[in-house]
């Protein structure tokens, strides 16, 4: 027994050094993996870099490119997913209880034009594949950050619902979830300017927010629905 005891303790060292070795070239595969994506993506495009062409820039097997990515998209994914999730946890860090709903809401959203605007091709294909997720490891940590992002905008209206900064009949988390689309829709729009200007790109977006946050102040008449759609629906005929 004392002898199996001993036999045990003189192999940890050794056991311990090898999985800090393999640990090492799995952490050094995946940023080869990482920058090969990164750079295909951008110099190629999406639509014509292949998953072999980014093994092979990365010098290693298709193989092994999928055990951190399902497929294609999901690569994309995975180029961000690191850089995002750190940017979302500055963001949260920075929003003070303090500050007004739309400074909040500003600060918060900031950090996203400054993480998206560092590398606008890349965005861009980003922001167009997430619009229809593919199932994959990578896409769903991307969904899931997005997620994150939308929760962090519904505690801000919830806390100025809550101190009675702003009046609604509706839920928190939907009032951030129409934030959140309008934060989008402005995102996109200003990765879409030739001078991506991040001062003019918050301008625009804190003008889009003030308009949502303000309201427009509707007559009696204005939110009134007709019982029926105005053109009748028509039956659409497929084509022989």
């Amino acid at each position: 027994m004392p002898a199996l005891t001993t036999k045990r303790t003189s192999l940890r060292p050794a056991d311990d050094a090898s999985l800090g070795l393999r640990e090492k070239n799995k952490m050094d595969k995946l940023h080869r993996i990482k920058v090969a994506a990164r750079e295909l993506f951008i110099t190629k495009g999406f639509d014509d870099t292949t998953t072999r062409e980014i093994a092979l820039r990365a010098g290693v097997g298709i193989g092994t490119v999928f055990i951190y990515a399902d497929n294609k998209r999901d690569l994309l994914f995975l180029v961000a997913n690191d850089e995002l999730a750190e940017t979302t946890s500055r963001a949260e860090a920075t929003v003070r209880e303090d500050e007004s709903c739309l400074q909040s809401l500003l600060t918060l959203f900031r950090h996203h034009y400054e993480f998206f605007g560092r590398q606008p091709e890349l965005s861009r294909l980003m922001l167009r594949e997430m619009a229809f997720y593919d199932s994959g490891r990578q896409a769903d940590r991307f969904q899931a950050t997005r997620e994150r992002v939308i929760k962090l905008v519904g505690a801000v209206m919830k806390r100025a619902l809550d101190r009675g900064m702003i009046q609604s009949s509706e839920d928190s988390g939907f009032i951030g979830w129409v934030a959140f689309c309008i934060f989008q829709v402005e995102l996109r729009r200003w990765l879409m300017t030739k001078e991506l200007d991040i001062d003019k790109g918050i301008a625009e977006l804190q003008r889009s927010l003030q308009l949502f946050i303000q309201g427009l102040a509707p007559a009696k008449d204005c939110l009134v629905l007709s019982k029926r759609p105005r053109h009748a629906a028509r039956r659409v005929r497929a084509k022989p």
